[in-house]
C-alpha cells in the first residue's frame, strides 16, 4: 500500500518572457521566429496543465497531497493560480539556485512526517504511475531520482525518515543547471550512505532539439 505523500510540484507561471527563455532563443536564432517568446510561453502552459492533470489523478487514486512552488508570480496571483489548479496549498518558490529553493519547499513540510516528490513541469510523458512508482521505491530506499537526459533530474523524492534530517538531503554543492546534477547527486548520495533507487530517463523540454526529438518521437 502507499503511504501519504506530499507532491511539490515546481512550476513557473507561463507568460513570454518568464519561461522556456532557452527554447525561446533557439527558436528565434535558429528558425528566424520573431514571437519565439509566445510561442514558448504557450509551449509551458500545455506542459503544466499536462502536470497538474497527472497531479490530480494521483491525487484520486492514492493519499497524495499536491503542493503547488510557484515562480514568476506574487503571492495573490500564485493562489489563485493555485485554487483554479484545484491545489490548495500554494508557495512562492523564492529566490536562488534550484537546490535552494527545493529545500525552501520541504522544510516545512518536515512536520507531516511523511515522504515527499518534487518534480517540475515541462516533462510532455510523465505519467502518474511514474510518481507511484517513486513512492512505492521510497518504502525500501531514502531517495529517488528520476534521471533526465541532459544530466540533470526529473524528480527527486525523499523518505519519510530522510525528510526528518535536512543535512543529509542532497541539495547543496551541486553543480545546478549542469550536465552532473545527477551524478553529483548520486556522489553525495553515497558519502551520506543513503540508499538510492533510479526511475527511467525522461526528457525535459528547454531547447528546440529536446522539441524536435519529442516529435520525432511522437511522429
Amino acid at each position: 500500500m502507499v503511504p501519504s505523500a506530499a507532491l511539490v510540484l515546481m512550476a513557473r507561471w507561463p507568460a513570454p518572457g518568464r519561461c522556456k527563455r532557452r527554447l525561446a532563443a533557439d527558436l528565434h536564432s535558429e528558425l528566424g521566429l520573431n514571437n519565439g517568446d509566445e510561442r514558448s510561453a504557450r509551449l509551458q502552459a500545455r506542459l503544466t496543465d499536462h502536470t497538474f492533470a497527472v497531479a490530480r489523478a494521483l491525487h484520486r487514486q492514492a493519499d497524495v497531497t499536491p503542493v503547488l512552488a510557484v515562480s514568476g508570480l506574487g503571492p495573490g496571483h500564485a493562489r489563485r493560480w493555485g485554487r483554479q489548479q484545484g491545489i490548495d496549498t500554494v508557495r512562492l518558490q523564492g529566490e536562488g539556485n534550484l537546490g535552494t529553493r527545493i529545500r525552501r519547499q520541504l522544510l516545512p513540510l518536515r512536520r507531516h512526517r511523511m515522504p515527499v516528490l518534487v518534480v517540475g513541469s515541462d516533462l510532455p510523458d510523465v505519467h502518474q504511475r511514474d510518481l507511484l512508482m517513486a513512492l512505492e521505491n521510497l518504502q525500501s530506499h531514502d531517495l529517488v531520482l528520476g534521471p533526465a537526459a541532459d544530466g540533470g533530474y526529473w524528480l527527486i523524492a525523499l523518505s519519510a525518515d530522510l525528510m526528518q534530517t535536512p543535512a543529509r538531503w542532497p541539495l547543496a554543492g551541486i553543480p545546478w543547471g549542469s550536465d552532473d546534477v545527477c551524478r553529483s547527486t548520486l556522489e553525495y548520495a553515497h558519502h551520506f550512505n543513503l540508499s538510492v533507487a533510479l526511475l527511467h530517463q525522461q526528457q525535459d523540454l528547454d531547447h528546440l532539439r529536446d522539441l524536435n526529438r519529442w516529435q520525432g518521437c511522437r511522429s
